[in-house]
C-alpha cells in the first residue's frame, strides 16, 4: 500500500513537470514546429514513453524540492527534536504504533507532492509566459500578469502548505513519542500517634 502511494505521488509531480517541459518546448518550437508534432504527441507509443519519463522526472523532482526545502525544514525540525539523533530516535519509536504510522505515512505523502509543486508551479508559470510571448495572442500583456499572479500565488500556497504540514508532522510526533510523565505520588503526612490519658 505504501509503495503504491509513493508511485502515485512521484508520478503526480512528475506529470506536473513533464506538462510543464512540453509548454516550454512548445513555446520555443513554435506553433509551425508544434503543429506539425501534434500527431506523434497523440500516439499511445508517446502516451507510454511519457508516462515512464514523468516517473522517473518525479523522483528527481521529488529529491531536488527536498533540497531546495532542507534549510527550512531543518529549522522546523529544531523547534522539536534537539538533535538529529533525537529525531530518529523519535521515528524509531512510532514505528511501534501501526496507526499512528499510517497516519504519519499519509502526512508523508502530501507533504512530498506539496513540496514537488513548489517547483512545478516556478517551471509551469514560466513556460505558461514563454508560450504567451512566442504565440499570436490577443491581451498578451494582461495574460501575462494573471498567469504570473497565479503562478506565484500557486508556488506560494504549496510552500505554505509543505510548511503547515511539516511543522506539524514534527510537533505530533514530539508529543506522541515524548516519555509519559510520572505520576505524583500523595504525599503521606504521618498522623501523630493517639496519646494516652
Amino acid at each position: 500500500m505504501a509503495a503504491t502511494a509513493m508511485f502515485v505521488e512521484v508520478l503526480v509531480v512528475g506529470i506536473g513537470f513533464l506538462t510543464g517541459l512540453a509548454i516550454l518546448a512548445a513555446a520555443l518550437a513554435g506553433p509551425d514546429n508544434s503543429r506539425r508534432m501534434a500527431p506523434l504527441a497523440g500516439t499511445p507509443l508517446a502516451a507510454g514513453a511519457a508516462l515512464a519519463f514523468a516517473y522517473a522526472l518525479g523522483i528527481l523532482i521529488d529529491r531536488a524540492a527536498d533540497t531546495v526545502l532542507a534549510r527550512p525544514r531543518r529549522r522546523l525540525r529544531a523547534r522539536f527534536f534537539a538533535t538529529s539523533a533525537a529525531y530518529a530516535q523519535a521515528r524509531s519509536k512510532l514505528s511501534d504504533s501501526p496507526a499512528l504510522v499510517a497516519r504519519a505515512d499519509y502526512a508523508r505523502s502530501r507533504l512530498r507532492i506539496c513540496r514537488g509543486w513548489v517547483l512545478n508551479s516556478v517551471l509551469l508559470t514560466l513556460a505558461v509566459d514563454l508560450g504567451l510571448v512566442h504565440y499570436p495572442v490577443e491581451h498578451r500583456a494582461l495574460l501575462l500578469i494573471m498567469t504570473t499572479l497565479l503562478g506565484i500565488l500557486a508556488a506560494v500556497g504549496f510552500y505554505l502548505s509543505w510548511h503547515t504540514i511539516t511543522a506539524t508532522g514534527y510537533r505530533k510526533l514530539a508529543v506522541q513519542t515524548a516519555p509519559a510523565a510520572t505520576p505524583a505520588l500523595p504525599s503521606q503526612t504521618s498522623t501523630p500517634a493517639p496519646q494516652s490519658p
